[in-house]
């Protein structure tokens, strides 16, 4: 029954969708109203509330929806959505100020004498408002009403001037800052909870294991992570559409020609362009540059991008006037002021202690002033001229409102669809599916695409996304990144936009466009531009760098770098770590002139250590050689095991879900006791034979040869996995080893200042009262402790100390410890001097060396060519599913 209920919920959503009825209020109806009749129809047919559900009652998942809001708006750590009404702000801004106006007369002046320059001019404004603005609709009318007629003016193809129009005005999906962007992060980090979940379950079932090894673990993504992951798609989107437009152009040049520039290029030129376009591509790069550095937050960003778009409209609205840019100028100093301050003195203001701290506040404070007289200052000319700014904040909180009560009507209609199990049975028809991820993931995207033809973005991105992303993020054979999925998700729904019949940007340009463009000429125009947007998603798809290599890049140059002990990085350092000693030696050659260092001069466990640690680096020099040999050996053999292996676990995955369902049968028989409930005991025992008759036929699949080659495969695996456990030991010993020693030389100095204070302590021990002795005694005692290497000192100086503190104080047994401090202090005086002269330059020669390759590990973050190569090698997707 609980399928009828789904088909109904889904029924019920198209008809209201279909007669037009808002789908902020048709998502959550839909839901509500199957409920509803699902708890009505229990309660007279089965005497239940409860009885048609998939698991839970009608109420569970009537507040399910609510909840699940709820818990986005209440942790602190998801606040990624406070953005959106911050970016809807600044693009709504922009689009009043006319500033898409400027740039597109600016940037069709400046391209037009170059071939199919004016539709060049279309798309690169078209990604400049791509990046102010984020809103499709927005700028398909905006520039359908201002480049348009131009272009058709100028004897421009009607195809390919709409169709022109139509893709740049959709390039703000995925241009970031964009909406679909962030909304898109908030779903996928829950999604990466729920995919981890699944990782982890199915490792344990695959290998036994109760913990699975957190480099196989799903990791998060952020909306700033979405960002750059989206911004070299977006570009390589632009430049598709650019090359094709001049190409086009030059092939059939009637159809799109240059347009000459009547006026001339000189300096009043240069200063129009200049004021037209440096001020959008200066927000621009305040928005994304500030997210990229991480000086600010998405949601810093956005308000950056807010109070950008009001100093932008502050000059751009009024006619003109002396005093037109000094809002604008007053802010730049402003900012200029902040940065000084900022670079050039200590901000805190807890922590003044001088007049330079006092002078740097002041600056700031100032600085501070100042930008918010000019955000007031053009918020009050926006507020006078036409009444922009409260029309404005009007329709950003109508569209914000709208956005947000999707958010809601779709976690409703999500928690209704998995009320009637239709989350289990996606999850059943995808993990069904011949062909592994890749024919997963492009019945996904296939529906993605079909469903951009009837909803817009929000709905797909809170309603598909949470049910799908899990399942594709959960497979370890593709082992996909989450902005990597979500960037293909975005570049999806981009696409689904321009496809006719339905897709929202023909629509948008359809109500602005003369009645002399016809529908079919709009159609006609944008098939090519969506062959190209199809051609962008297979480039990203087949090669996930694009998408992943910027955000590790600035993830591993920032201050919170991951460090190089991290799990997940190990493969990828130890791939670094070789490359470097196979091109060079210098390692090697280190390694053997610390052997040829004298160790005698060390004290004997100094010296064993040191020489454990040159031996150290030996072996593991020997094992990461071996731990790559392994690693051939097992990609040898991969080939001829991963057919088989997928067989296997594709049967132990039917025999898991038959499993599932005979445990659910078991539990419902042992509770039918009563002589009337023989009947149905009877039917349920025939269901379960069913289901124990199938489990035992998908046993007799499993190939005789498994569970031999499986134990063949294992132990090439376990060898390389051995090996690189090994390695990381003996590497690390190799470099821990020198350190110690050149820590203990490195406190030579202080160790020295104690002489003094140790020959004073004998004096101490025989006058002074035997309490305040044996505190002299432990001060002294602390001292060495803080020295590298002074430990047989230090325990003479505790047993002094011990002499002095017990009931009964005995002040020669205290100078009999006392001596043996001084004699263990002359000693190593000598053996440290004697190591000073003999073995620091050839000891810090070596850890030099080693700091690259074998230490590397115990460094506290990366340098910044370790960090460029661990953002290249990470950025592509490694399979692992022969681990599970």
């Amino acid at each position: 029954m609980e399928l009828y209920f789904l088909a109904l919920l889904i029924l019920i959503m198209a008809m209201s969708l279909g007669s037009g009825f808002p789908v902020a209020f048709a998502l959550p109806g839909a839901a509500i109203i199957t409920i509803g009749i699902a708890a009505g129809t229990g309660y007279f047919f089965a005497g239940s509330t409860d009885a048609y559900f998939h698991s839970g009652g009608p109420s569970q998942w009537l507040s399910a929806g609510v909840t699940n809001l709820r818990g986005v708006y209440w942790e602190v750590e998801r606040d990624t959505l406070i953005a959106i009404p911050l970016f809807i702000f600044m693009g709504i801004m922009l689009q009043r100020s006319k500033i898409a106006e400027d740039l597109l007369v600016t940037m069709a002046r400046l391209f037009g004498p170059v071939p199919g320059g004016l539709g060049i001019s279309v798309v690169f404004v078209g990604a400049l408002l791509a990046a102010t603005t984020g809103i499709v609709g927005a700028t398909v009318v905006a520039m359908g009403l201002i480049s348009l007629p131009a272009m058709l003016r100028n004897n421009y193809s009607s195809s390919l001037a709409t169709g022109t129009i139509a893709a740049s005005g959709t390039l703000g999906q995925i241009i970031p800052p964009s909406i679909v962007l962030i909304i898109l992060a908030d779903q996928l980090a829950s999604a990466t909870d729920q995919a981890s979940t699944a990782r982890k379950l199915l490792h344990k079932e695959a290998t036994g294991e109760l913990s699975m090894p957190s480099v196989f673990d799903v990791a998060s993504t952020s909306a700033g992570e979405m960002f750059l992951g989206a911004f070299i798609p977006g570009m390589v989107l632009v430049g598709l559409y650019m090359l094709y437009i001049l190409v086009f152009a030059i092939l059939r040049p009637k159809h799109a020609p240059a347009v000459p520039y009547e006026g001339k290029f000189d300096a009043g030129f240069l200063r129009n362009v200049a004021i037209t376009l440096v001020p959008p591509l200066a927000l621009i790069f305040l928005v994304l540059g500030s997210i990229i550095a991480g000086i600010a937050t998405v949601n810093q960003a956005g308000a950056i991008g807010a109070a950008g778009a009001m100093i932008m409209a502050g000059y751009r609205l009024p006619k003109g006037g002396k005093t037109l840019y000094y809002p604008a100028l007053m802010a730049l100093l402003a900012m200029g002021m902040i940065a000084f301050a900022l670079t050039s003195f200590d901000m805190n203001i807890k922590a003044i202690d001088s007049g330079a701290d006092q002078l740097g506040i002041a600056i700031g404070a100032f600085a501070t002033v100042m930008l918010l007289v000019a955000l007031v200052w053009s918020g009050a000319r926006i507020f006078k001229i036409e009444n922009t700014l409260q029309g404005v904040m009007l329709e950003t909180a109508k569209t914000t409102s709208l956005v947000f009560i999707i958010l809601l009507g779709a976690a409703m209609l999500t928690a209704a669809f998995r009320a009637f199990g239709g989350e289990e049975l996606v999850k059943e028809f995808l993990l069904g599916l011949p062909g592994g991820f890749w024919m997963q993931f492009i019945i996904v995207m296939l529906v993605i695409f079909i469903l951009g033809f009837f909803l817009d973005f929000i709905e797909i991105a809170v309603v598909v996304v949470p049910i799908v992303a899990p399942i594709l993020l959960a497979d370890p054979s593709a082992n996909i990144t989450a902005v990597w999925l979500g960037v293909m998700i975005g570049l999806n729904i981009q696409t689904s936009f321009l496809t006719p019949p339905f897709g929202f940007a023909l629509f948008y340009l359809r109500g602005v466009a003369p009645a002399v463009v016809k529908t079919v000429q709009m159609y006609k125009g944008v098939i090519a531009f969506i062959l190209l947007q199809i051609s962008a998603l297979t480039i990203v798809g087949g090669f996930p760098p694009l998408v992943n290599y910027l955000p590790n890049r600035v993830s591993f140059l920032s201050e919170s770098s991951p460090p190089p002990r991290n799990p997940k990085l190990q493969l990828c350092l130890e791939d670094y770590v070789g490359q470097q000693l196979m091109q060079s030696t210098a390692t090697a050659d280190a390694i053997a002139a610390a052997r040829g260092l004298d160790l005698s001069v060390l004290p004997k466990d100094l010296a064993k250590d040191l020489a454990g640690g040159l031996d150290q680096a030996d072996t593991a020099m020997a094992k990461l050689a071996e731990a790559f040999a392994s690693a051939e050996v097992v990609q040898e053999a991969a080939p001829a095991y991963r057919p088989m292996h997928g067989v296997v676990r594709g049967i132990e995955k039917q025999i898991r879900n038959r499993g599932t369902h005979v445990k659910e049968l078991e539990t419902r028989i042992s509770r039918l006791r009563d002589e009337s409930e023989a009947a149905e005991r009877a039917k349920l025992e025939a269901e379960l034979a069913v289901y124990n008759a199938e489990i035992a036929a998908f046993e007799a699949e499993i190939p005789d040869a498994w569970e031999d080659q499986h134990a063949t495969f294992l132990k090439l695996t376990q060898a390389e996995n051995k090996a690189r456990a090994v390695y990381r030991r003996a590497a690390d010993a190799a470099y821990e080893a020198p350190l110690s020693v050149l820590a203990v030389l490195d406190s030579n100095a202080d160790f020295a200042a104690l002489e003094g204070p140790l020959r004073d302590m004998r004096s101490t021990i025989e006058t002074t009262p035997e309490a305040e002795a044996e505190g002299l005694v432990n001060e002294l005692t602390k001292a060495f402790s803080a020295v590298e290497g002074s430990d047989d000192v230090k325990k003479a100086l505790k047993k002094a100390r011990k002499a002095l503190k017990s009931k009964t104080p005995d002040r020669a047994t205290a100078l009999v410890e006392y001596d043996k401090a001084v004699v263990a202090y002359e000693e190593q005086v000598v053996w440290r001097g004697s190591a000073e002269d003999q073995l620091r330059a050839g000891l810090t020669s070596y850890v030099e060396t080693l700091k690259g390759t074998l230490g590397v590990r115990l460094q506290k973050r990366f340098t910044r060519d370790q960090a460029l190569e661990m953002a290249s090698c990470t950025a592509y997707h490694r399979d692992i599913s022969l681990n599970f």
